[in-house]
């Protein structure tokens, strides 16, 4: 399996719309195609084919701190076709590869299905918007659009922070900077990187990870200091994102954050990814909560348990439930009723929903196989 060889499973995953290649030894390389996985009809890697393979697009400083530290991050561009994240770690002794497919091709907020009030939000001169899910849900897709949205509207500053930078954005309006995080990188960590933004001028600032403290801590200050700040965070749910960024901080400055969260906080996108019953493809589904006046008072009281009842009186603002997304996307017939209950925060519920309506549960994979 030669260097021509990684450009033809690059090619396949391109051509095929897969989100990721793997490649682990023992088993032919593995594509994920609308959330599933399955082997290419290939010879089997071997250890010789893996290291191969990682050298044919790994750079070198990338190769070093595999081999001292056992695994290595970074993004490479396949000619104009797409760009890919490479994960590459060291299992049993050998390489394992995992690339995920960065399409060229920014979506627009129609194409994703971002509620309206989006546009709204991303033009606010400062404030904190955070998109959350899970690893995989699309949330570098969703804040790419924002962030190329702004750039072809409005004239502003944007830096982004990125580990590593996964979508390439141009100047068009605005003026974009991007900033990768790393060892040997651009800038050591996303603190530092905060810590540097704000003497540079920035309108809008995109943290790609909000991971520990001090970020958490660099991203309020940034949105209350007046600038727009994006940033993720792997929570499900609107609630649970607040309750999450209160909890990083230790019990004295948690009524403070609480009060920061309440003026900053302009809000919170969770997603999902789900596969679609109705074509091939993936569905993305919402939770949105919208910080109004009454929810910056729940924040700021501790009261984030009356969140999701707010969520469902808030939709003359666009707000909705995971759930209740779910739903809509279960009757419309874009999801099958597992999808959807695999996916959703409250299960019972949701299958007594679906019963209800004379929907069934329960067909496995298995079945699935059988009749594709």
């Amino acid at each position: 399996m030669s260097a021509m060889q990684i450009d033809r499973l690059l090619d396949t995953i391109v051509k095929q719309g897969a989100s990721d290649l793997h490649i682990s030894v023992g088993r032919p390389p593995t594509i994920r195609l609308h959330g599933k996985l399955r082997s290419l009809a290939t010879k089997v890697v071997d250890s010789d084919d893996a290291m191969a393979l990682m050298k044919s697009i790994t750079p070198e400083k990338n190769q070093q701190e595999l081999a001292e530290e056992g695994g290595t991050d970074f993004g490479f561009a396949f000619g104009e076709a797409a760009r890919f994240r490479a994960s590459i770690f060291k299992q049993r002794g050998d390489i394992s590869i995992v690339l995920r497919l960065i399409p060229n091709t920014l979506l627009t907020f129609d194409q994703i299905g971002l509620p309206k009030i989006v546009e709204e939000l991303a033009r606010r001169p400062r404030g904190l918007f955070l998109v959350t899910g899970p690893t995989g849900s699309g949330k570098s897709t969703t804040l790419a659009s924002m962030v190329n949205w702004i750039n072809e509207f409005y004239d502003r500053h944007i830096v982004t922070i990125e580990d590593p930078i996964e979508y390439y954005h141009y100047h068009k309006k605005s003026v974009v900077n991007q900033r990768e995080v790393g060892v040997g990188k651009d800038v050591k960590t996303f603190a530092e990187a905060l810590r540097r933004v704000l003497r540079s001028d920035p309108d809008v600032i995109l943290v790609g990870e909000m991971r520990d403290l001090e970020t958490i801590e660099s991203a309020i200050r940034a949105a209350e200091t007046g600038h727009l700040v994006f940033g993720t965070l792997h929570t499900s749910g609107a609630a649970s994102t607040i309750n999450r960024i209160v909890d990083a901080f230790p019990v004295t400055q948690q009524e403070q954050v609480r009060v920061q969260l309440s003026t900053s906080l302009i809000a919170v996108l969770s997603q999902q990814l789900c596969a679609r019953a109705d074509k091939p493809g993936r569905v993305a589904a919402y939770e949105f909560l919208v910080v109004t006046p009454a929810i910056s008072n729940l924040i700021r009281e501790n009261k984030t348990f009356r969140i999701d009842s707010a969520i469902q009186t808030g939709k003359k603002f666009g707000m909705q439930l995971l759930d209740d997304h779910l739903w809509k996307l279960y009757s419309e017939g874009k999801i099958g009723p597992e999808e959807a209950i695999d996916k959703c925060k409250n299960p019972g519920e949701l299958k007594d929903k679906i019963h209800r309506a004379g929907g069934t549960i329960g067909r496995t994979e298995l079945d699935e196989d059988h009749q594709a």
